[in-house]
């Protein structure tokens, strides 16, 4: 090692020389060595942002498949294995009695103003317990949910029962009249059950037959908003919460595991 030596100047002006370059050189360390821990400390956090990325990338995979036609709608299949097809608003509604009700369908609606018409496709043939389904599907997507109502009548008619025109008038957008004796289903308690089968996603009504995987019921009033029911579920299936924002009714809920 070579130490320079200054002649033109004493030993404690040298020794005073190189005290000083050592501050300087430790100082200029010590920042290195924090510049060092600050670079680590933004590697480790990218790599979180990273896999944070991924993890949400594979969420979101599962709601990329390709769907059905009718899975734009409420739907569900009955223990009979019929669609059962819900609307969403007003313009599903009568999209669903225009377009996809056929003689055969049954229309199923809660007796309470604002839910989903829920048509059962093949219905004229279905049995007592599809029927009831289907009526629960019915009460479940109505307006008794945001309501935080637990049971409400549900009925049933044919599609030549349906009109578009009152005494009053026309009918609105998703709007329809009644005509002749409707089959009414009492008392019909609003519960959903949710769960998986074959890595599909199923909400249905309590009531069907078909069992998934990790089920977890669902009840309205309670605490718990949509949005958090959603961020909930979507922790427990690993499915991006969006797809049960879309699949769930409004209002809130109880939940519970059974």
């Amino acid at each position: 090692m070579k130490v320079k030596i200054y002649y033109n100047k004493s030993v404690h002006e040298n020794a005073s020389i190189y005290y000083e370059l050592a501050k300087k050189y430790r100082k200029k360390a010590e920042g290195a060595k924090k510049a060092l821990r600050e670079l680590e400390d933004r590697i480790n956090k990218a790599k979180k942002e990273e896999l944070k990325i991924k993890e949400e990338e594979k969420i979101k995979t599962k709601v990329l498949k390709t769907k059905e036609w009718y899975e734009k709608f409420h739907w569900f299949f009955t223990s009979g294995g019929r669609l059962a097809i819900g609307g969403k608003n007003a313009q599903q509604n009568e999209i669903l009695v225009k377009r996809y009700m056929e003689e055969e369908d049954l229309f199923f609606h809660s007796q309470i103003y604002g839910g989903s018409v829920v048509i059962l496709k093949r219905g004229i043939k279905a049995d007592e317990r599809e029927k009831l389904e289907v009526a629960q599907f019915a009460a479940c997507f109505s307006r008794a949910w945001k309501e935080a109502i637990t049971s409400i009548d549900v009925f049933a008619v044919k599609k030549y029962q349906l009109t578009k025109h009152t005494k009053e008038g026309g009918l609105k957008t998703g709007g329809f009249g009644i005509e002749g004796k409707m089959e009414w289903f009492k008392n019909v308690i609003l519960k959903l059950k949710v769960g998986l089968k074959d890595d599909k996603l199923y909400v249905l009504p309590a009531l069907s037959k078909l069992e998934l995987e990790n089920v977890i019921y669902l009840k309205p009033g309670g605490k718990l908003k949509k949005g958090e029911v959603a961020t909930k579920l979507s922790k427990i299936f690993e499915i991006h919460p969006d797809e049960f924002l879309e699949r769930l009714p409004s209002g809130r809920f109880y939940m519970v595991k059974e």
